[in-house]
């Protein structure tokens, strides 16, 4: 067997690449490139129509990805070495080879991209957070995953991150998701009626989205110079997730300041004692005291 396998890859003559043959395989590729693009394009474009089921329709680009270019990857393959099964054996250990010395990390992305799209831990439209980035997943490619972040800013993840990083999705492939505002108040400040006010802002929101299943919370915590009041709701769109907290935001602050209600005072630190201790330093430093003691008199 291995003997007939080393006279087949033997036969394998670059003679065979005449120029009809790389025309072919270079009309494949071009193929399967146009039939990826455009059918991702429309993909996307009815995705943005299909409203609830926009994630779900979006998902479907990356398979699409796969199966177009697998199967172009088979075509070009037939077409230099021809449909021996001894010599496809041959040509899939001729590939583990390349892998293993040079193209080992590309084919890391690869198999992380297949790991993302047959998993799913995220979706195409989902927010997530991979290490410092936070954004909203445009493309699952072959290799690398693109976010747009909140300052519209593109950032290309290599799919390998999978493997080795934590990631973390707000809305799982819903098209809700949940938002956390925060407002600090003066600490004499109404608690109760703050808490009121923000809980009408919350859910008269033409963001909100409220269910069973997706209950609205409005949480206080006192500090030790101010009261902080949490409102965790739910935005009906992801993409109004900013947009969600700014209106819940203006809205309260304006109906808290009509109540008597104020954000916290600005405490400035004692820097008397501060300024005294360095004098000191300083002093016992230029008369050459080596022990400075830091207690006041």
């Amino acid at each position: 067997m291995a003997e007939n396998i080393t006279s087949d890859i033997s036969s394998i003559s670059f003679d065979k690449f005449d120029p009809g043959l790389l025309i072919s395989i270079a009309y494949t590729l071009v193929i399967a490139w146009a039939v990826v693009k455009i059918s991702g394009f429309l993909l996307m474009r009815l995705s943005e129509r299909a409203g609830q089921y926009r994630i779900a329709i979006a998902m479907m680009v990356p398979l699409l990805k796969i199966i177009v270019y697998a199967a172009a990857l088979y075509l070009v393959i037939i077409q230099v070495i021809g449909p021996s099964l001894s010599l496809l054996v041959a040509f899939s250990g001729l590939f583990g080879a390349a892998i293993g010395f040079g193209l080992k990390d590309v084919f890391a992305d690869i198999l992380g991209g297949l790991v993302i799209i047959f998993e799913r831990p995220f979706k195409i439209g989902d927010k997530i957070t991979v290490g410092d980035s936070y954004g909203e997943v445009k493309d699952i490619g072959l290799r690398a995953t693109r976010i747009i972040t909140p300052d519209d800013s593109e950032v290309s993840i290599p799919n390998f991150f999978i493997f080795d990083k934590s990631v973390s999705s707000g809305n799982s492939g819903s098209m809700e998701m949940m938002t956390v505002t925060d407002i600090y108040i003066s600490s004499d400040s109404d608690t109760e009626k703050a808490m009121r006010i923000l809980k009408e802002a919350v859910i008269s929101s033409r963001y909100v989205y409220i269910t069973s299943n997706r209950p609205y919370k409005i949480l206080t915590k006192n500090y030790p110079y101010f009261t902080g009041i949490r409102a965790k709701a739910y935005v009906n769109d992801l993409r109004y997730e900013f947009e969600f907290m700014s209106d819940i935001t203006v809205r309260a602050w304006n109906e808290m300041k009509k109540n008597g209600i104020c954000p916290p005072l600005v405490h400035k630190p004692d820097i008397s004692v501060n300024e005294e201790v360095s004098g000191r330093i300083m002093a016992d430093f230029f008369n050459g005291n080596d022990s400075v003691s830091l207690k006041r008199d």
